[in-house]
């Protein structure tokens, strides 16, 4: 009990410690935990801790990730991904495998060893890029669904791999131990036919289908009648373990069974509180796994053999970037995304370390290339931090700064510009449309970009914050300009420039909150949306309404709120101080108090009014 407590501390502490501060000095959360990791690989060594053992129970940290990726998203999202998933995440694996084991024959490897390195580092991390791709906001990105595309190709490509490495058995390929952590154990499938196999195989997974879709909504509403969260957790945690545990006793991959019932679970009523009760869970357990990541890495072998490490560890992510970059091209996936693209999925990944064990336990490689392609594997992750921070420091500036080099010729400019279409934009478009009005989009997501063409839509890629695209799309003039991209900074930027190179454009621009409106304010714009408020108003009237409030006069009501809460948004903008927090500004707390006041208290009136001439 105490040495499981001493781990326990030790793990806790050093991520604790580490990660703030790997995170304060932009370095990212995953690199936090690798560094914690090889700061306990010599405390480790000393109490004699099966480091591998820990990783193989830590690696279901990433079995939950893939859990709560498929509640993200809905089968229709899946057949829309069809064409990336399969093309891209297909060209993707077969490229790179045949490159590497190519290589790999060059090197003097036998043909079969070479094919499952080939195999082996065609895999990326999933948990990393995911990971990191989140932190950053960059999954909704276009590099970020290409690499999520890819890498949901390779989680499935995981199988047939399993499936394809042991007739590759080099004859006298020496001793083999069991492999402790990911083979032997029960199995469903041992010594059953290939096709006997195939049936068993379909049936776990039509199993998991059909109860994600019939059997988990009346258990999940069984056991919420009980109002005890913990229980709610437990069977939250069960569904997952259990899923995962079939998936296993078939001899298919944990991680794609649990991806599955997540996508299942999808549409779910349940999703949401299912999503809350294990993200914590995912998140600490995947912390442990890069801490056993950055604690396993073999500095001994290092150390002898330093160039030959490092260097095919540099040669493998040169290729797989070279691959996905060629690959991101011929895809669409352009600029600073094809690069986010490219260099984000250039490491090995997590379950190149169950190939490892699962080729050697097989006598496909020998016992003296593993070690190396295990810290291989690792040294690639423990780079892929550094790439994104070359990525953001070095590669974005670039594309934001430079002179755009594959953009869209604009050649029919419209005098209304779209910025950004994504759920705010392609409302104001779908608008401006059906009223007769043409209209010119700008967006930096070819698939998006695709979709909208087919809809006959003037559609151009690149990024809207250029000067020179704006110019091309027809800004010197332009009537409108309706800014409704994500990016907070950006938008300011954009409304900033804008008001003083082409004063006479009328700008509408999307704000996320009540202090983006003020800046934006500050920046020369005077019609501001706030991306949420007329959603929330709409909602405060149907609320009105449910508490019995005639319609007219819920309606009216609302609209003193919105006219009241305009004129105070002008008000409190000349007294709003950036470097100020609004409940330190004496003078802006002061007016902010006087008008709240000063608004409760017409409509208090208004009500009271219209409910006396009621009688």
């Amino acid at each position: 009990m105490t040495d499981v407590l001493l781990l326990a501390f030790l793990f806790l502490i050093a991520g604790v410690v580490s990660v703030p501060i790997a995170s304060r000095l932009g370095l990212g959360s995953v690199l936090g935990y690798l560094i914690a990791g090889i700061i306990l690989s010599p405390v480790l060594a000393v109490l004699h801790v099966d480091v591998l053992s820990i990783q193989h129970f830590a690696e279901f940290g990433v079995v939950m990730m893939l859990f709560l990726v498929g509640l993200e998203l809905e089968p229709r999202l899946l057949w829309d991904m069809r064409m990336r998933l399969l093309g891209l995440g297909g060209l993707q694996v077969t490229l790179s495998a045949g490159l590497i084991a190519g290589a790999g024959i060059l090197l003097g490897l036998a043909w079969p060893t070479a094919l499952a390195v080939g195999l082996i580092f065609a895999l990326s991390s999933t948990a990393i890029v995911l990971q990191t791709l989140t932190e950053k906001g960059l999954m909704k990105s276009d590099g970020g669904q290409a690499g999520f595309s890819v890498l949901l190709f390779q989680d499935i490509a995981v199988i047939p791999m399993l499936a394809l490495l042991p007739l590759l058995a080099v004859p006298g390929g020496g001793d083999h131990a069991p492999d402790a952590g990911h083979g032997g154990g029960i199995s469903l499938v041992e010594g059953l036919e290939g096709w006997q196999t195939g049936i068993v195989t379909l049936l776990a997974i039509g199993l998991v289908i059909a109860g994600g879709t019939y059997l988990t909504r009346p258990a999940f509403r069984f056991i919420a009648q009980a109002n005890l969260r913990e229980i709610f957790i437990a069977a939250a945690l069960t569904f997952v373990i259990g899923t995962a545990l079939l998936m296993s006793l078939v001899g298919l991959s944990p991680a794609l069974g649990t991806f599955l019932a997540g996508v299942v679970l999808a549409n779910s009523e349940y999703r949401h509180e299912l999503e809350s009760d294990i993200d914590p869970f995912r998140g600490l357990l995947l912390g442990l796994f890069f801490m056993t990541v950055g604690a396993a890495i073999d500095f001994g072998l290092l150390a002898r053999e330093p160039l030959v490490i490092i260097g095919l560890a540099l040669g493998v992510m040169a290729l797989k970037a070279g691959v996905l970059l060629a690959l991101a091209r011929v895809f669409g996936v352009r600029d600073e995304q094809g690069w986010l693209f490219g260099i984000g999925l250039a490491q090995a990944g997590e379950f190149g370390f169950v190939l490892i064990s699962f080729a050697t336990t097989n006598a496909v490689l020998p016992d003296t290339i593993a070690p190396r392609l295990t810290l291989i594997v690792t040294l690639s992750m423990m780079l892929t931090p550094l790439m994104f921070i070359l990525y953001d420091r070095v590669i974005l500036p670039r594309y934001r700064f430079a002179e755009p080099t594959e953009a869209d010729q604009i050649t029919a400019p419209s005098h209304i510009i779209i910025a950004g279409h994504g759920r705010f934009g392609g409302i104001i478009n779908r608008m401006l449309l059906s009223a007769g009005h043409e209209t010119t989009v700008l967006d930096h997501s070819s698939a998006q970009l695709e979709m909208l063409r087919a809809f006959g839509v003037r559609a151009f890629y690149g990024d809207a914050t250029r000067p020179d695209l704006l110019r091309a799309a027809g800004l010197e003039t332009a009537t409108v300009l309706v800014i409704a991209i994500d990016n907070r900074d950006q938008v300011t930027e954009m409304v900033r420039y804008v008001r003083q190179t082409y004063p006479h454009v009328h700008i509408t621009a999307r704000a996320r909150d009540q202090s983006h409106v003020y800046e934006l304010w500050a920046a020369g714009c005077r019609d501001v949306i706030r991306e949420t408020f007329d959603s929330a108003v709409r909602a405060g009237r149907s609320v009105y309404e449910a508490l019995g409030v005639p319609k007219d006069q819920a309606e009216q009501t609302a609209r003193s709120f919105v006219a009241h809460n305009q004129r105070t948004i002008r008000e409190l903008a000349d007294l709003h101080d950036p470097d100020t927090p609004p409940q330190h500004n004496a003078a802006y707390l002061k007016r902010a108090r006087e008008l709240m006041e000063e608004q409760t208290a017409q409509l208090r009136a208004r009500g009271a009014s219209q409910v006396d001439g009621d009688f």
